[in-house]
């Protein structure tokens, strides 16, 4: 049975960027459900993490190529706007730090893991070897990626938690799905672009660097629009075990 269900969305990765998307923000809003808003901060950290790791893998979706840190930024929209909504600026604004900060050390803590050579014992060699390759493909970023995706997360996230109180301030607790969607897009703009040009333009020419940014923008729109019923969702959660000691600390 599984093993036919992974064939199926190894087949059809249209179908595999859905149900990572889904499993995404599965994953944020049971965090959310029993931790409060602490679940969601780890929604955020974890997120970042495995962009981190997965990231510069590139793959083809619907005909256009993006990477998994596009793909794995759904819960990261999700828990930032509903943080927003329920617990406030601030609580956005801290969470977004927070991230940043877990990031830098991410990567320094990686890199000085490449400095340890791999054993010399004959017994484990051959394996210490091949995972030290492994992990300085993982984990040997440049300076360029470095700079680019942090710099495109601090701005871009902080600018949404601006955004969605802009909007909440004009329409009051009406038309979630306007704040949901409308901070998520117009601070996927800002993220996209200084992605764009720092990170590719330079490695390839300016129209390419482009053409890679709106295609990825293109995956950023579908996740603002798939994740507004789940925030819906999460508002009327009346706050309970966990979930409530979490948010009235």
């Amino acid at each position: 049975m599984f093993a036919g269900f992974e064939q199926l969305l190894q087949e059809h990765q249209a179908w595999l960027w859905f149900f990572t998307v889904m499993l995404d923000l599965g994953f944020a809003i049971l965090l959310y459900r029993f931790f409060g808003r602490y679940g969601l901060y780890g929604a955020i950290v974890l997120s970042l993490v495995m962009a981190n790791i997965q990231g510069p893998k590139l793959t083809t979706v619907m005909g256009l190529e993006t990477s998994m840190a596009v793909i794995l930024y759904s819960s990261i929209f999700f828990a930032t706007d509903l943080l927003s909504e329920k617990f406030g600026r601030r609580e956005a604004q801290r969470a977004v730090l927070l991230g940043f900060a877990v990031s830098v050390m991410v990567v320094v803590i990686s890199r000085v893991g490449l400095f340890y050579a791999p054993t010399s014992d004959p017994d484990t060699a051959e394996y210490a070897s091949r995972m030290h390759e492994a992990m300085a493909a993982l984990f040997d970023y440049t300076p360029r990626f470095v700079f680019g995706s942090l710099l495109a997360y601090l701005l871009s996230q902080s600018f949404d938690v601006w955004v969605f109180h802009r909007i909440r301030k004009a329409t009051g607790v009406k038309h979630l799905w306007l704040r949901n969607t409308g901070s998520t897009l117009l601070s996927q703009v800002v993220d996209t672009l200084i992605y764009g040009l720092v990170v590719w333009w330079g490695i390839v020419d300016l129209v390419t660097a482009l053409q890679l940014a709106a295609a990825k923008y293109v995956f950023k729109f579908l996740i603002a629009v798939i994740d507004t019923p789940f925030i819906y969702w999460a508002r009327t959660w009346k706050r309970t075990g966990l979930a409530r000691a979490a948010a009235e600390r």
